[in-house]
C-alpha cells in the first residue's frame, strides 16, 4: 500500500526528509480497527518526531496522528464499530502513524466522524480537540459550571482554536486569547474569544480584564512562563503542552498555584485504565459539531497525501505562523 515515511532525521528542505513508500498492509489486533484513510492533518508533533526519531531496524518511520476514514476491518474484541463506519481519531505515538492508505488503531481511542463534516474537515479535529478537552477538564479541573477567566497563549494555533470554542460553548469562563497579528486576532474572535490580547503587552492588556484563574500555555512557554506566573491569579492553575527547555516552577509558590502538563498521547501510550475516555471525548465532540456548537478548524486543504505535499506542510508548520489546521486528502 502507499505510504509516506522516512529513515533518517533530515531538514525538511532535503527531499529524503519524507519520501513516498510502498509498505505491507497492517493487520489489526483483537482491540483494533483497520481504517481506510481518507484524510489527515499535520501537527507540530509530526515535525518534532521527524527531527528527533529516525527509523529503526532498517524500517521507515511513518508519521501522522490526525485521521478521518472508514473502518475496513475490526478485531474480535471490538464492539463499538463495524466495517463501513466513518471514524476520526488521533492514534498513538507508540504505534505507526496514519500517513498511509490503511492504518491500524485501538478502537477504544476512536470516535465516530461528525455527520455534518467532510472527511477533510473532520481530519483537522481529533488531536487538537483531545488536547484541548483534556487540558481544560482533566488537567485544569474546569467543569461546565466553572466561572472565572481562562487565558489561552497561542489562540490561533490548532489546539488554541479548539480550546477557545470548547471553553466558550461548555463553560462559564471568560475566554482571553493571545494573538499578535491581525489575521490571528480576527481568527480568535471568530471562534468566540471574549477578548484577544497581544502577548508582547500581556500585563498591560490584561489589567482591565483581570488576573486569569486558568492559563493554557500552548507555545513559547520557556519565554512566557515568568510573565504568566506573574499574571496568574492567586491559587490559579497553569497547563502546558509544549517543550520548554527550562521552567522555574518556584515562581508559582507564593501564589499557591499549580502547574500541569497535558500530553494527549499519555492514555494510549500507557494503555491507562481510562484510555477509552478518548473515544468518549471524540464522540462528544462529534455531537457538538453536529449540533452546530463546534466548527472544524481546517484552514487549508493542501492536496493529496504524498511526500511532496507533506514536506510542504511540515515546512509551513516549522515557521510557527500557521492558523488553524493544514489538511491533506486522498492518495
Amino acid at each position: 500500500m502507499k505510504a509516506v515515511g522516512y529513515s533518517r532525521s533530515l531538514p525538511i528542505s532535503d527531499p529524503a526528509a519524507l519520501t513516498d513508500l510502498d509498505i505491507p498492509e497492517p493487520t489489526p489486533g483483537p482491540h483494533d480497527l483497520r481504517v481506510k484513510v481518507h484524510a489527515i492533518s499535520v501537527n507540530p508533533v509530526d515535525t518534532k518526531v521527524r527531527k528527533r526519531m529516525a527509523g529503526e531496524n532498517g524500517q521507515p518511520r511513518i508519521l501522522g496522528w490526525d485521521v478521518a476514514g472508514t473502518v475496513e476491518a475490526a478485531g474480535e474484541r471490538v464492539t463499538r464499530f463495524r466495517p463501513g463506519d466513518e471514524v476520526f481519531y488521533a492514534g498513538s505515538l507508540s504505534r505507526p502513524g496514519a500517513n498511509a492508505e490503511l492504518h491500524v488503531v485501538d478502537a477504544r481511542i476512536v470516535g465516530r466522524k461528525p455527520k455534518t463534516l467532510s472527511f477533510a474537515e473532520a481530519a483537522a479535529m481529533p488531536l487538537t480537540s483531545l488536547t484541548a478537552w483534556e487540558l481544560l477538564f482533566d488537567r485544569l479541573g474546569v467543569t461546565e459550571d466553572t466561572t472565572g477567566t481562562l487565558l489561552i497563549v497561542g489562540g490561533a494555533g490548532g489546539v488554541g482554536s479548539m480550546l477557545i470554542q470548547i471553553a466558550r460553548q461548555l463553560t462559564g469562563l471568560t475566554v482571553v486569547a493571545t494573538a499578535s497579528r491581525k489575521p490571528t486576532h480576527d481568527w480568535c474572535e471568530t471562534l468566540g474569544a471574549h477578548h484577544v490580547v497581544d502577548h508582547t503587552r500581556l500585563a498591560e492588556e490584561l489589567a482591565p480584564i483581570g488576573a486569569p484563574n486558568f492559563v493554557a500555555a500552548l507555545t513559547g512557554s520557556d519565554t512566557h512562563f515568568p510573565t504568566l506566573a506573574e499574571a496568574l491569579a492567586p491559587q490559579g492553575r497553569i497547563a502546558i503542552i509544549d517543550d520548554p527547555e527550562t521552567l522555574d516552577a518556584t515562581l508559582l509558590k507564593r501564589k499557591s498555584a499549580s502547574l500541569h502538563w497535558e500530553f494527549m498521547f499519555t492514555r494510549p501510550m500507557f494503555e491507562t485504565p481510562d484510555m477509552a475516555r478518548q473515544g468518549e471525548i471524540l464522540d462528544r465532540v462529534a455531537d457538538l459539531v453536529d449540533e452546530g456548537k463546534l466548527r472544524t478548524t481546517m484552514r487549508e486543504l493542501l492536496g493529496l497525501i504524498d511526500a511532496k505535499t507533506l514536506r510542504a506542510a511540515h515546512e509551513r508548520l516549522e515557521t510557527g505562523q500557521t492558523i488553524g489546521k493544514l489538511v491533506l486528502e486522498g492518495f
